[in-house]
């Protein structure tokens, strides 16, 4: 039997970065919020305390922050001809579980997407005339970098972003990254002191004639009380980042940036360890009644609501849409529906440089200390004579020197015995790696659905992934990974090793937590699930905000765009969508 609970004025599903944010801004506005997440509540000083935060066995191998396959698996496949397989074990990326979601165990590479990223169909004619990436199917995202700036610089400056602006105000500044947009101001804290390897990466490719530059930051360079008043410490570069959270309140989270602050309002509630089963829509499925969840006895709940946010984890939005009538799921052979389309991942490659003169002291590290280079990212450089579309940063950033995972041997070193330990003790901190990350962009064929065989322990189906890294893709990553080894070349170590990105995406070995699309942002309802402002158009009461409004991945980290939409979001249901409840904000 279900119990009906008293009726809030906004439900929340999930309680990671954008759940935060707007709890914090509609509670702002004086309305009762609830959020509901499926995992534990976190928090910095009993959950990442400084005895044991720094575990890697615990959290690196064991994954003790990320959602485990028991709770909510999901099928892949690499095209349509396959019988999509369940996912026994999360390995190419990581969700998070828990409050603060994967904001708890990021890096902390803060970016903001281009103006040519927004309006990439526009702006690729514009420069190329039509034509370019007809084997995609791209499509702009319904806004520009202009109106998406003051929302990139309140999530900067709420998380106390380190780094050094390339352009403000359409002013370029020397150190900082000259390809980017105008901003209007700097960031927050200055860039974080550089380590060896960072520093001799700036030196080379600056001497090639590119233009290195810090990596926008969410470790902190300084300490920094953020316009909530909530206080941070300066990274003491431990090394321990990725996979886990910060122990010592230096790593931008829920937890450190909004957490302390809603936590204490009367007119916000949290409950952990429920899951949203599905949405509940009205008889005419236009309008949401509130959410059904089940708590960890196994009782279900109906939570009334007038506003639903899906703040989930971008997949699981995804899925909450399906399983809940939200909108047309995608169909690739006709390539109509929404809800599904334009799934895309990332498209990375990696170098390492051996020496035998050098100590890059590679356990002082932290998750977003480098340097990087963006004149191989997105349209910095002229794809006239080229045959593909989108482009990569180039990062050195030495994450960490971890003992159990950091094991760089040169090519031709065994797998195991003692040619192998003397080769790993050799290369330990004598080894420099950087890697490109590139864009991803979406193809007809790459898509998510219900899968039509496995279901869950409730009994809902599985969600299905079927992706193939593009050919488009494969092209641009050969393209930067050759640049990537005339860098290799020229820092004069004893060897070498270049490892590019090949077709035939596996869901086996770790490659990003980077996955975006399926619920994307734009002006036409026929071929975007959201409007600009992330409202669904089939359901005017929910608003889907996260990775998932992306309708393709550029060559950066999505959480600082991420970060942005749902103050973006925020604005336009404060702004505009109270004052009349339950009506679309874009006429479709």
């Amino acid at each position: 039997m279900t119990t009906i609970l008293p009726r809030k004025d906004v439900v929340i599903v999930g309680l990671g970065w954008t759940g935060s944010i707007l709890a914090h801004e509609l509670t702002e506005e004086g309305l009762d919020v609830v959020a509901i997440e499926r995992g534990p509540w976190r928090d910095t000083a009993t959950d990442f305390n400084i005895g044991y935060a720094q575990d890697e066995l615990r959290y690196a191998i064991r994954r003790d922050l990320f959602l485990q396959p028991t709770v909510e698996a999901m099928t892949m496949r690499n095209n349509t001809s396959q019988t999509a397989l369940p996912m026994r074990d999360y390995g190419s990326f990581l969700p998070g579980n828990g409050v603060g979601g994967a904001g708890v165990h990021w890096n902390g590479h803060t970016w903001r997407f281009w103006d040519s990223d927004f309006r990439i169909v526009d702006h690729l004619n514009e420069r190329y005339g039509s034509g370019r990436g007809a084997d995609l199917t791209l499509q702009n995202w319904g806004v520009s970098a202009e109106e998406m700036e003051s929302a990139y610089d309140r999530f900067e400056y709420l998380a106390g972003i380190s780094g050094k602006a390339g352009n403000i105000k359409g002013q370029i500044q020397e150190g900082g990254n000259p390809f980017e947009d105008p901003r209007s101001r700097d960031y927050p804290l200055p860039p974080m002191q550089m380590t060896y390897a960072p520093t001799l990466f700036a030196e080379v490719t600056r001497s090639m004639g590119l233009h290195p530059f810090p990596t926008p930051s969410a470790n902190l360079s300084q300490d920094y009380i953020n316009p909530l008043g909530i206080a941070m410490g300066q990274c003491t570069m431990c090394g321990f980042c990725e996979r886990f959270g910060c122990a010592n309140y230096s790593k931008s989270s829920a937890q450190t940036t909004i957490l302390p602050v809603l936590m204490k309002k009367k007119n916000f509630e949290v409950r952990t360890n429920s899951e949203v089963l599905h949405l509940d829509l009205d008889v005419s499925k236009k309008h949401a009644r509130g959410v059904t969840y089940i708590d960890t006895s196994g009782q279900e709940f109906f939570q009334p609501a007038d506003l639903v946010l899906l703040c989930a984890y971008g997949l699981h939005n995804v899925r909450l849409m399906m399983l809940s009538g939200i909108g047309q799921i995608y169909d690739p052979n006709t390539g109509e529906g929404t809800v599904g389309r334009n799934y895309c991942y990332q498209t990375n490659s990696g170098a390492q440089v051996f020496f035998d003169d050098k100590n890059f002291n590679p356990f002082i590290a932290a998750g977003a200390l480098g340097q990087t280079v963006d004149d191989y990212n997105g349209d910095a450089f002229d794809h006239g004579p080229l045959d593909f579309v989108g482009g990569a940063g180039i990062n050195c950033i030495p994450t960490n020197g971890r003992p159990i995972q950091t094991r760089p041997t040169p090519p031709g070193t065994p797998r195991w015995g003692s040619q192998w330990k003397q080769a790993t003790v050799k290369a330990y901190k004598a080894t420099l790696g950087f890697s490109s990350q590139g864009s991803s962009y979406p193809a007809r064929g790459n898509y998510l659905d219900l899968d039509p065989t496995y279901t869950d322990r409730f009994g809902r189906p599985l969600l299905r992934i079927t992706f193939d890294f593009p050919d488009n893709d494969i092209r641009m990553s050969a393209w930067v990974t050759a640049k990537m080894e005339e860098i290799a070349k020229s820092f004069g170590g004893r060897q070498y090793n270049i490892s590019p990105r090949r077709k035939g995406w596996d869901s086996v070995p770790y490659q990003s937590t980077h996955n975006t699309g399926g619920a994307i942002m734009g002006a036409d309802p026929n071929t975007s699930a959201v409007n600009k402002y992330l409202q669904s158009w089939d359901v005017p009461n929910v608003f889907v905000v996260g990775a998932s409004a992306f309708a393709h991945n550029a060559g950066k980290n999505p959480t600082g765009t991420v970060g942005a939409l749902a103050y973006f979001a925020a604005d336009a249901i404060r702004q505009q969508y109270l004052r009349n409840p339950g009506q679309p904000l874009v006429s479709a």
